[in-house]
């Protein structure tokens, strides 16, 4: 790869990238140009400006895209109930095609040849930062930085920062307990103190969720309204879908639901064990599961079952931007025409679970399921004929294997 004459960042203005901003400049003598994307971390960005002003960025972009990081993303993966391996809720995944989109439009418009970002080579995110970029913009240079420089320990790394006078915040100093990622939909903690799965995590740990056996000792109930999918209000208040991602955090976090330990199988081959903490999410897809039941009929809503673990997977591996990612989303979302209502959970000691449900778009039917008189709503004697249609091709195999028996 010819060497780069003006690079866009993934910036956060912490330790690493601070490190990797004036890698660039030293090794490939280029602009760079910073990019920080507020998607609801949860930390000041201001600090982040003025570091990267500090070390000579030659363009300073900071955006809250916390609005389109839940419409666009994280709302179209919850009409699929996506999970990866059953349990993940797909936190950090979601977030990197919107970053990569950024960064590829970005570079357009500064005119520049290259992207960089300050993935480590043993994880995911690299392939998904890559993967979008290139389903972006196919000429596109991408530079990873971890993957090409020989600070392979974080003592090269002090002493590279200190070298080039970059500040060091006193408790990068030491050895850091774990790695936090964090956005609007999740944390994500991972490493040192947690790379044995054996030992339980310390209960520092956890940021956005209380200990459950520390919540309330009473339940609480909320309602949420779903148009086509989509929760659009909380207790019958209308609001955005980062407000309404926000509340749901923080009703949540404050009994306890959301947390997740989980050892993961990497696209890069590896096993991970993480610990998550997905409050709204997990009271979202509860939600949404929970509306789905009365207004999805029951085949759509098995084909979708059957699909969602694929979905999942692409949107782990990276695949957003993939056609068959939108060809599963377009079948998603055109289940999604009548599921429209309203839910009410109840949050308890960690749980979220539904307690009610109701729809102008319902297909429960009161008279055909009741055990009371049902006025004729259901033949009963229909079924007959239904069980033994269904019971010939068994009645043929069980003669079929008497006969030989």
């Amino acid at each position: 790869m010819s060497a780069p004459k003006k690079v866009v960042l993934a910036y956060s203005g912490g330790l690493d990238t601070s490190i990797i901003l004036k890698w660039l400049q030293t090794e490939y003598d280029c602009e760079v140009v910073t990019f920080t994307a507020d998607l609801g971390q949860g930390e000041e960005l201001e600090p982040a400006r003025k570091k990267a002003e500090m070390m000579g960025a030659s363009a300073i972009y900071i955006e809250d895209l916390r609005e389109e990081f839940v419409q666009d993303f994280v709302f179209p993966m919850f009409r699929a109930n996506a999970v990866y391996e059953g349990l993940y809720l797909l936190g950090t995944s979601i977030a990197r095609p919107l970053i990569s989109k950024r960064l590829v439009e970005i570079a357009e418009t500064e005119g520049a040849d290259a992207v960089a970002h300050g993935a480590t080579g043993k994880g995911n995110d690299q392939v998904r930062f890559e993967l979008a970029a290139y389903a972006l913009n196919p000429d596109i240079k991408v530079i990873a930085p971890w993957r090409e420089w020989d600070l392979t320990s974080r003592t090269k790394l002090i002493d590279f920062a200190e070298k080039n006078q970059i500040p060091i915040a006193k408790d990068k100093r030491g050895e850091a307990p774990f790695s936090v990622d964090a956005n609007l939909l999740h944390t994500s903690t991972e490493g040192k103190v947690l790379e044995d799965p054996a030992e339980a995590a310390p209960d520092y740990v956890y940021q956005r969720t209380v200990d459950p056996q520390n919540a309330p000792d009473t339940p609480e109930y909320v309602e949420i309204g779903f148009e086509k999918g989509d929760a659009v209000s909380i207790n019958g208040k209308v609001m955005s879908p980062a407000a309404i991602l926000t509340k749901l955090n923080e009703l949540g976090g404050k009994h306890g639901c959301g947390r997740l330990d989980l050892v993961e199988g990497r696209f890069v081959g590896m096993k991970s064990r993480g610990i998550y903490e997905t409050p709204g999410g997990t009271l979202l897809l509860e939600a949404h599961r929970g509306i789905e039941q009365i207004t999805l009929d029951r085949g759509a809503a098995h084909l979708k079952d059957e699909l969602m673990p694929r979905y999942a997977e692409l949107i782990y591996n990276g695949f957003w931007f993939s056609p068959e990612r939108e060809m599963l989303q377009a079948a998603i979302d055109a289940s999604q025409a009548h599921v429209t209502g309203t839910v009410r959970l109840m949050l308890y000691k960690g749980v979220a679970r539904t307690v009610g449900r109701w729809s102008d778009h319902s297909l429960y039917s009161e008279a055909h399921v009741t055990f009371e008189d049902d006025a004729g709503a259901y033949d009963q004697t229909d079924a007959k004929g239904f069980i033994q249609l269904n019971a010939l091709r068994l009645k043929l195999l069980a003669a079929r294997d008497r006969r030989l028996s």
